[in-house]
């Protein structure tokens, strides 16, 4: 298995100090804070770890404050209810004594249903586009200091952005970005495990569309900018190892907050999951 992913699996596998408690690690990559998707997947693993055979169809999570990855983080799983269909768990990420996220999530039993979905619009397929690393290598000289060095980073998720101006300029853009994404190599055959990868792939990129028509970046030091909440609905089945398409805009941005959505497809163009979030998008007056 490749570094990346393995080290992904190991940023997942949660070490249980008790019934309903658990411990995850960041990972040493000297980020200040804790990634907001590691916190969403770690505190879905949490939950799922409490729960017998079904798998999440929901969870929406607030993030309270940021996360030391210096730290582990304990989660300390609430079991709310345990019923017929569904089973609800809470989930608390804690460290330094204090609260940094809480989420609640949804389990269902697996049953038939109507079924209908709304359809992506036809985008360029990923193998025609440039690799993530080819097209870093291409930009990397004209990249801020900072934005190199989050490129630079091992990576655990693949990209493939559709446009690639957002990387290029500062220019204002429509308040849309479409990526195609997919875990770096082949992940376990578990179900559980791969909505908890697509879990933490899911805030990747999502708060940044919010500046795309403001022609900024998150990496913009005259930019305070961190997730506030984060919800997110699983519809069909996937495989996060798969090429996934991500389909995002922002409908609104006030208040220092912007708020977002995400559409996410499978190769054949079932809608396998949406998301949505609002985040802080704060200019920084000095």
């Amino acid at each position: 298995m490749p570094d990346a992913v393995a080290n992904l699996l190991s940023i997942l596998d949660l070490e249980r100090l008790e019934r309903n408690l658990f411990r995850g690690v960041s990972p040493k990559d000297n980020w200040q804070r804790v990634f907001g998707g590691q916190v969403i997947g770690q505190a879905l693993v949490a939950a799922t770890r409490t729960v017998d055979g079904r798998q999440a169809h929901s969870l929406h999570g607030y993030f309270l404050r940021p996360g030391d990855p210096k730290v582990p983080i304990v989660y300390e799983v609430d079991r709310i209810r345990d019923g017929g269909s569904f089973t609800t768990r809470r989930v608390v990420g804690i460290q330094h004594g204090h609260a940094i996220f809480s989420m609640s999530a949804s389990f269902q039993v697996e049953e038939p249903g109507l079924d209908h979905q709304m359809d992506a619009e036809p985008v360029p397929d990923p193998e025609t586009l440039p690799a993530e690393k080819a097209l870093v290598d291409s930009l990397i000289d004209g990249m801020a200091p900072e934005v190199r060095a989050y490129f630079e980073r091992e990576r655990l998720i693949e990209l493939r952005p559709v446009d690639i101006r957002h990387y290029t300029s500062r220019e204002p853009l429509p308040a849309r970005q479409v990526v195609w994404v997919r875990a770096s190599a082949e992940l376990p055959d578990d179900p559980a495990i791969h909505r908890c990868v697509l879990a933490y792939v899911s805030d990747y990129t999502l708060l940044d569309t919010a500046l795309f028509p403001h022609g900024r970046i998150v990496f913009d030091p005259a930019m305070q900018v961190a997730s506030l909440d984060h919800a997110m609905w699983f519809h069909r089945p996937f495989r996060a190892d798969e090429w996934l398409l991500y389909v995002q805009d922002s409908p609104s941005a006030s208040g220092a907050r912007g708020f977002n959505r995400g559409s996410i497809y499978d190769r054949s163009g079932r809608l396998i999951a949406s998301v949505a979030q609002e985040g802080l998008i704060r200019v920084r007056t000095r």
